[in-house]
């Protein structure tokens, strides 16, 4: 394992997976990752190699787990799914129902929908914070709660890159007395026994690979010609990955960007909604329950990302800025290049974990090269 090569295991029907996964690394593309892959909830791709810091000198290993950025977003809305199929959440309700306090500057309206998707008008805070903000849950909500939306809500989306975890998790901790994180572990992940954490412990922190920044000029707040609403997402905090070598980031429940995981526990947490609420053999959700992911909430150029955006319940859809081969296809990627795809045509998931970040906040070819080699194997293209 000090050698930083490939390891891991790959059903004979994928091998070509593994031979794209070493490429990556072998051309440079990639410093350290992960990829698996769920088909029928059985595991048939987990790959990891390389290395998890830049000098090379930790090999990645079986259980090295990384800061995800913004794939920590489809924990959010699964636990989100997970407790409106129990009948304690309904999406399309206020959000003042559950959080009073939120009807305040014209958002008596806004649906616990428009959270999910993008589309409530919060795609930053209006008042200048700082990056130690974040990790005051208190502050965060409330800020978010008292400001009005810089849009109508419901009319047009714009990606909440930060706020979305906040106002999600502060519709769930309003509901079941818990924070997000908190249910996260002991309703998902736990019981699946899978290695994702949304504020890790501190016992963890020697398992965690270094993020490597994107080049400069391709970084998140990079460049001019941005709008304003775009450069409020993106400085007001800035994103700073440095921070995410931190105890501070990795133990505070950031539920939109902090979580910290690797391919493996991705991709068979989301083997729930590829299988109709079923993984490991527990059932988490209905299959109707899983479903309403898929259901369209929005369909318009996103005025953040400044790109066609479809989005479900939570995820975003196929049909906007991607395609994808099978429909009731769903997705989700993080800041640098982390993604997870859930088929639920062909009850698969991908998932794409790695520390070498590209400029990007929706996957990239390493992530989808290697999800076109098993669609191909698996006949669908």
């Amino acid at each position: 394992m000090a050698d930083g090569s490939v390891h891991g295991e790959v059903h004979d029907r994928y091998a070509k997976v593994r031979a794209v996964f070493e490429d990556n690394l072998a051309s440079g593309a990639d410093l350290g990752a992960s990829f698996c892959a769920t088909v029928d909830g059985e595991t048939v791709v987990d790959l990891w190699g390389g290395w998890a810091d830049p000098a090379k000198t930790r090999a990645w290993g079986r259980d090295t787990i990384v800061n995800v950025y913004s794939t920590t977003k489809t924990m959010t809305a699964l636990t989100a799914l997970l407790v409106a199929d129990r009948g304690d959440l309904d999406f399309d309700a206020p959000v003042a129902r559950y959080w009073p306090e939120f009807a305040a500057n014209g958002k008596a309206g806004v649906k616990v929908s428009h959270l999910m998707s993008h589309a409530a008008g919060l795609s930053g805070w209006k008042a200048p914070i700082s990056k130690a903000d974040l990790y005051d849950w208190d502050k965060a909500t409330a800020l978010l709660a008292a400001q009005a939306p810089y849009w109508e809500p419901g009319t047009a989306c714009g990606y909440h890159a930060l706020t979305q975890g906040y106002l999600v998790g502060e519709v769930i901790r309003r509901i079941t007395g818990k924070s997000l994180g908190t249910l996260f572990r002991e309703e998902i992940a736990e019981p699946l026994g899978a290695d994702f954490w949304i504020g890790l412990p501190a016992s963890e922190d020697d398992r965690v690979a270094e993020l490597v920044p994107p080049p400069p000029g391709q970084a998140i707040g990079d460049g001019g010609g941005r709008t304003e609403l775009q450069a409020n997402m993106s400085d007001n905090p800035g994103v700073d990955v440095a921070e995410t070598r931190t105890r501070a980031w990795r133990g505070a429940e950031i539920p939109a960007a902090g979580g910290t995981g690797n391919a493996r526990s991705v991709a068979e947490i989301h083997a729930i909604l590829a299988n109709g609420g079923v993984a490991k053999g527990k059932r988490f959700l209905s299959e109707a329950g899983c479903r309403k992911a898929l259901e369209l909430q929005i369909e318009s150029q996103d005025l953040i990302l400044d790109a066609p955006a479809w989005y479900g319940m939570g995820f975003g859809l196929g049909g906007g800025m991607l395609s994808f081969p099978n429909p009731d296809t769903i997705y989700w990627g993080g800041y640098g290049g982390s993604l997870v795809i859930i088929d639920m045509t062909a009850r698969t998931t991908f998932a794409y974990a790695m520390n070498r970040m590209a400029g990007t906040t929706q996957g990239d070819m390493r992530a989808f090269g290697l999800a076109m080699v098993m669609w191909e194997a698996m006949g669908a293209i």
